[in-house]
């Protein structure tokens, strides 16, 4: 036996230990993930007498986790999907991160703080977590919603800038740090060549993937799952998405994360992506754990009691600024309330990149040893809590209808975009479809009306494409069909059939139960991606379901189709 086992107790230790006290956890009615946390903080080397773990093997390992959920989150967002969030988050993300700096610059300056750590420790503040952004909207089945691209969209813009604040901050080093640092200036026009290069990176990654990962990952996909042999695809799911975050990361200089998430979005167009997705969640799981584990083994205790003010300042710029800032830019864009407050919470917390980024401070001298631990510690409790603030969500939004008439006014029903055009033709309003979603399964079913020349009308949450339907000359109102003024302005007192084309278990229900209290014969067609669901709502008899993507859509329009043609 060998006596170097590092990497051994390092796992046993953090998943044994994440166990209980994940079970513990859940026994007080928190989310297991505090207990992840803690468990990593009794194994960490801030806490003595302990076991102490390899904080760097857990550090690797942890990146392996968030290479697999990346990757799985790219198999459920397509670039379609990336598209059609980017008015919305590319400026909102940008800005975010200007007042979370602004605001951290102040606070660091205020306590002596050079300008240079007080930037570094401003933009650790200022990008979310990807990882529990993720699991939050997974527990929540939202990542497939508006509320869930907008939220992924915005954090995939927020790695993108931090991928150049991380290659353009040794470049700006010497004019950023402290007069007594040794460093070695650059000059301007070394600097934006630097900038330039970067960029061409990042630009040829994204068009690698598009290019070849989208042509070669599916049929890669389709060959080994022809093979018969599970253990085989499974293997060919985990080795493209940790060997594709690897190679653009050493290739085109781009985060691990972001080279599996590009990865999975150009396997989804295959037709086996939902069980690679489904295959891979066992390993998402367990090295996801090692990674809140490893934050936890970072995070020294003692700067709680020693620096509670700064402590304190730190957590309302995370917890308090950041969504505050996140849900006034949502709103600016004309989304209602619930998606605001649903991407405010999902940003109010910090991971990844501030651990990298404060890392990178402290090691040019920029930033102080205290200012990591006060990020650690930021991030922990922010971390820990985001479950709560996400469950805070529906009843602040109930609360401020209740007690606010700008809040109710800001459920947008004054929006143009929410109501039907005038123009609207008397016959499409009568037996037609109305198709709630318009995604990708949405799109083809809504292609295959057209072709049959069946009237519909489309209510989709994301208003870009409703502008966009609406140039195109096809019927659509914006908003949440599980409002019932959305079905009442898409006419479903009048439609003959209603087909739900979002795999929204949450609010399927609610849907069919609204447009059969305003039309009790109209027929009803469902979709989603779980078979236990698919089960459950025909036991219910709400409708006709169907299950899968790429042959959902053919069945689906096909069925809807033919049943209109027999009415």
């Amino acid at each position: 036996m060998p006596h170097e086992v590092s990497l051994i107790a390092t796992i046993a230790a953090g998943f044994g230990l994440a166990l209980i006290l994940g079970l513990a956890a859940t026994r007080l009615r928190m989310p297991p993930l505090v207990g992840y946390l803690i468990a990593g903080v009794l194994i960490g080397p801030a806490t003595p007498g302990g076991f102490v773990g390899d904080i760097g093997l857990a550090a690797q390992l942890a990146e392996i986790g968030v290479m697999l959920l990346m990757f799985g989150v790219g198999l459920h967002f397509s670039f379609e999907d990336l598209l059609t969030v980017r008015h919305v988050a590319i400026p909102s993300a940008v800005v975010k991160i200007i007042v979370a700096t602004a605001l951290a610059i102040g606070v660091a300056t205020w306590w002596g703080w050079p300008l240079g750590g007080a930037l570094v420790f401003g933009l650790c503040l200022s990008v979310a977590s990807t990882v529990v952004l993720l699991r939050a909207l997974e527990a929540r089945n939202l990542l497939e919603s508006i509320n869930g691209h907008i939220a992924v969209g915005w954090v995939v813009v927020e790695d993108l800038i931090m991928v150049l604040v991380l290659v353009l901050l040794p470049a700006f080093g010497g004019m950023l740090s402290p007069a007594d640092a040794a460093t070695t200036p650059i000059s301007a026009e070394a600097l934006w060549t630097r900038v330039g290069i970067t960029l061409a990176k990042v630009a040829a990654f994204i068009l690698f993937m598009l290019v070849v990962g989208r042509r070669v990952f599916p049929k890669v996909l389709w060959w080994v799952a022809h093979s018969g042999s599970r253990e085989l695809f499974t293997l060919c799911v985990v080795a493209t998405a940790v060997g594709v975050a690897f190679g653009a990361a050493q290739l085109f200089d781009v985060s691990f994360a972001l080279g599996a998430f590009f990865a999975g979005m150009m396997m989804r167009e295959s037709e086996f992506s939902h069980r690679a997705a489904d295959e891979s969640l066992p390993l998402r799981d367990a090295f996801a754990v090692l990674f809140f584990v490893s934050v936890g083994m970072l995070f020294d205790p003692a700067v709680v009691w020693n620096e509670p003010l700064k402590l304190l300042a730190v957590v309302a710029i995370i917890m308090v600024a950041n969504p505050i800032v996140a849900a006034i830019m949502v709103l600016l864009f004309r989304y209602p309330l619930n998606t605001a407050l649903t991407v405010g919470a999902s940003l109010a917390q910090i991971g990844e990149f501030s651990f990298i980024l404060a890392g990178l401070g402290v090691a040019m001298q920029l930033m102080p040893v205290a200012g990591q631990s006060l990020i650690l510690a930021g991030a922990l409790i922010s971390i820990a809590a985001n479950s709560a603030i996400f469950a805070a969500v529906e009843p602040l939004q109930n609360w401020a209808r209740a007690r606010s008439a700008l809040a109710r006014r800001l459920e947008q029903r004054d929006d143009p975009l929410a109501q039907l055009p005038m123009s609207v033709e008397e016959s499409l309003l009568s037996k037609q479809v109305v198709l709630v979603g318009y995604g990708r399964v949405g799109r083809r079913v809504g292609m295959v009306l057209r072709e049959n020349r069946i009237p519909f009308v489309v209510a989709e949450q994301n208003r870009e494409i409703v502008e966009a339907l609406r140039d195109d000359g096809i019927a659509a109102v914006s908003g949440d069909a599980a409002e019932p003024s959305v079905l009442i302005q898409a006419h479903i007192a009048r439609a003959a059939m209603l087909v739900i084309a979002i795999p929204d278990t949450l609010n399927i229900r609610k849907m069919v139960e609204i447009a059969k209290t305003l039309n009790p014969a109209v027929a009803v067609v469902l979709r989603t991606h779980n078979e236990e669901e698919a089960a459950l709502l025909r036991a219910e008899n709400l409708g006709d379901v169907f299950l899968g993507e790429h042959e959902l859509a053919r069945n689906m329009a096909a069925h809807v189709v033919a049943t209109l043609h027999a009415t």
